[in-house]
């Protein structure tokens, strides 16, 4: 996996901690870009991807030289796909003497009219971090990644308790009173208007819908 960097990173830090990840880096004169990657999409596609990277100051000051405008196309010229680092903690509206909503533009416009995603990061370990990700997508088959913690399956008590829990007016508290009683939902859905009122919180109103429900053709 190789990583090409422009000469003018070279001191930034991030060659190093590339190299220190096992990436190949080599450093050349870019035309547009601070790095270039080569990456794969989900579908198996080899792509090449530019990245700009810029300070929080950096970025700032591009706005107002409008810099930054003509990098970003010159990067869609040139990659299949572009993608704008951004480095720093400080807080991008309260550093500089900007109005919130200019920013708040060049951003929409970076997302939206050049379809740049723009992604940040804290410092320059962070940004290699990144950009290592990026590049070992290549060696390995692409999937989506699973940001959900797996649920464990329910019990079969759990699903007895969701299946009468589902039933209109039966909450949790009603639903385990009546699996009580009854013990079985076959038994509940067996169990006469007189029966079901003993259970407390169930009126006439209420046994009389449900028996109609277990009860009623389906048309």
């Amino acid at each position: 996996m190789q990583v090409l960097l422009d000469y003018r990173e070279r001191n930034s830090g991030i060659k190093k901690e590339l190299i220190k990840q096992g990436l190949e880096v080599i450093e050349q004169q870019l035309v547009s870009a601070d790095f270039v990657i080569k990456t794969k999409t989900l579908d198996g596609k080899i792509l090449t991807i530019g990245i700009e990277k810029k300070t929080i100051n950096d970025f700032l000051n591009s706005i107002i030289d409008k810099r930054i405008i003509s990098q970003l196309m010159e990067m869609k010229r040139h990659f299949d796909l572009s993608l704008l680092i951004i480095e720093g903690t400080e807080n991008i509206y309260e550093i500089r003497n900007f109005h919130p909503n200019s920013i708040r533009g060049i951003m929409a416009s970076i997302a939206i009219d050049f379809q740049i995603p723009m992604l940040q990061t804290r410092n320059h370990r962070d940004t290699a971090n990144l950009l290592a990700v990026i590049a070992r997508r290549l060696e390995k088959p692409r999937s989506l990644p699973n940001l959900l913690k797996k649920r464990k399956p329910l019990t079969l008590k759990q699903q007895q308790e969701f299946i009468v829990e589902s039933l209109p007016g039966i909450g949790p508290q009603i639903s385990k009173r009546l699996l009580e009683k009854f013990k079985t939902i076959e038994k509940l859905i067996n169990a006469s208007e007189k029966e079901l009122i003993e259970v407390d919180k169930i009126g006439k109103i209420k046994a009389k819908h449900l028996k109609k429900l277990f009860e009623r053709n389906y048309e």
